[in-house]
This record gives structure tokens, C-alpha cells and sequence, in this order.
């Protein structure tokens, strides 16, 4: 009773969590993908294209780019339109332009764990191989996004055909940076000079936005009061899983999301090599 009417005030007062219950405007603009896809690097990116007078930094990143999830809907309203809104959610048909980052979940899942760890949401004995499984299952604490098939499919293939959305792949972002962002330049219309993305990438590069981390973390809404031995900015690496998962873990993400990783581009390592043991068993059937 006490819970519900002190929830009650902070929804009158405007000092709930926009997140699902946001206010959208026709002219917002959404940066949306799964926890630990490249969500706040391409935050970066894109307010660093939009703001080139600007240097962003953890200091200013969230009034130029406000984070729906950590923001409440006062704050939420006060943004000036058109507004450019980070979120985690799943597929919602009122959000009228977005754009939405996809990561290979297998490195989603390595970098969710260190998340994890970094938020105190389990320990750091906690192994592995069971916190892939919890990923898997959607025993997370995020699990209001859904699962990262649930939260990817519902935004690729729901929406993918129609206009208004740009669909980016974390691997291809950091394969052919200044291709990838001029992408995102024509989708907001801008008219960027090979100068303007090569200031842009180089504001937003891992190794700047580490050390901003270093000194802006204490101060920053979604690294405040959390572990400072554990950065929020990882590694920045696409593939790691490689040689960091345990073939088991492979699989358990495979089996459950293989076809959508598929359909993505991500190649299967467990169907590659299902396929590479029929081949083997059928030419030695054929050699006997």
C-alpha cells in the first residue's frame, strides 16, 4: 500500500522512469538495441555527428541524448524536439524512426556478464557457463527487454521493411567505421564531409570514451555508484566469444537463437561443424 502510493506521487510528480510509459513524439528518433550491443557507442557517434561544436562526453550525453530507461518522464519532457532517445526496448509500433543495433549475442553474452559483475547483480565467483544459461532462459535482470532473440527479432523483422529504420551491425561498425556511420549520416539527413566522420569516429573512439570513464564514471546516471574496477566501456572487440566461450556455451546460444543469427549473418560454428561431421561420416560411407 505504502510502495503503490509512493509510486502514485512519483508518476504525478513526473519522477518515474519514462522507459515503456514515455510520451513519443512524431518527429522522435529512436537508438534502440539489446543491453550490451553498441548501444552507447553509437549514442557517441551520433551525438558527436549531430554536435560536431560540441565534444560529447559522459558529462553532457544525456541532454543531448537522453537514455528513456534512466530518465524520468519529467526529464523525459523537458527535451527539446526533435529528440534523439536511447532505449533497450522491444518492438513498439508508436516509436516512428529507429534505428537498431544488433550484436553477435555470443559476445553480448560476455559483455553482459562483465555487466553484471559491474552492477552487482552476481558475484564475482558466479561461473559462466551457468550466467549463459541465465542469459538463454531471460533469468536477467533486464528481462523486461526480453531475451536478446525476443528483442532483436521483434525489431529487425517487425520493422526491417518499413521506412524509417536503419537497421546496423555491431561487427560491421567496427569493420568499416566511416562507411557504416555515413550510413547513419544519410538516414538523418546530414550532409557529412569525410572531416566530419573522421572527427566524429575519433571523439567516439573505445580509447577516448575509456578514459572519459576514468574521471566522468563517478558523475555519469548509468555508472554511478557502481563498481569502478570493472569499466563500463569493455574492450570493444567483435569475437571474442571465440576463444572466451566454452564450445557448450556456443551451443546453448546457437540452439536457442541459430536461426535468427543466421538470418543476421552471424555464422554457426555448432551447424558448421554438425554439417562438416555428416560430410565426413557420408564420405566415409562412400569410401567403404
Amino acid at each position: 500500500m505504502i510502495y503503490t502510493a509512493k509510486r502514485l506521487v512519483k508518476n504525478a510528480l513526473g519522477l518515474d522512469i519514462a522507459g515503456h510509459t514515455l510520451a513519443v513524439r512524431p518527429d522522435d528518433t529512436f537508438i534502440i538495441s539489446y543491453p550490451r550491443s553498441g548501444n552507447t557507442w553509437t549514442r557517441f557517434l551520433i551525438a558527436n555527428l549531430l554536435h560536431p561544436q560540441e565534444p560529447v562526453t559522459f558529462a553532457n550525453i544525456e541532454r543531448l541524448i537522453p537514455d528513456a530507461e534512466a530518465q524520468s518522464s519529467r526529464y523525459m519532457r523537458a527535451n527539446p524536439s526533435p529528440r534523439m532517445v536511447k532505449s533497450h526496448s522491444y518492438f513498439d509500433p508508436r516509436y516512428p524512426r529507429v534505428i537498431y543495433i544488433v550484436r553477435d549475442p555470443r559476445d553480448v553474452a560476455l559483455s553482459y556478464y562483465d555487466f553484471s559483475r559491474k552492477y552487482r547483480h552476481i558475484e564475482d565467483s558466479y561461473p559462466l557457463e551457468r550466467y549463459i544459461g541465465d542469459f538463454v532462459s531471460g533469468r536477467l535482470i533486464s528481462a523486461g527487454w526480453g531475451t536478446w532473440g525476443e528483442n532483436v527479432a521483434s525489431w529487425a523483422f517487425a520493422r526491417g521493411a518499413r521506412p524509417g529504420f536503419l537497421l546496423l551491425r555491431y561487427e560491421d561498425m567496427k569493420a568499416r567505421p566511416e562507411q557504416e556511420l555515413a550510413r547513419i549520416a544519410k538516414y538523418l539527413g546530414i550532409d557529412a564531409s569525410p572531416e566530419l566522420l573522421q572527427t566524429t569516429l575519433d571523439r567516439s573512439s573505445s580509447d577516448r570514451m575509456r578514459e572519459m570513464e576514468k574521471t566522468q564514471g563517478k558523475d555519469w546516471v548509468s555508472t554511478k555508484n557502481k563498481r569502478d574496477d570493472i569499466p563500463f566501456i569493455r574492450t570493444a572487440l567483435a569475437g571474442a566469444w571465440k576463444s572466451q566461450l566454452r564450445p557448450e556455451s556456443v551451443a546453448e546460444i546457437e540452439s536457442a537463437w541459430g536461426n535468427i543469427m543466421a538470418q543476421l549473418g552471424y555464422e554457426l560454428v555448432t551447424r558448421k561443424a554438425e554439417t562438416e561431421l555428416a560430410g565426413g561420416v557420408l564420405l566415409g560411407e562412400r569410401r567403404g
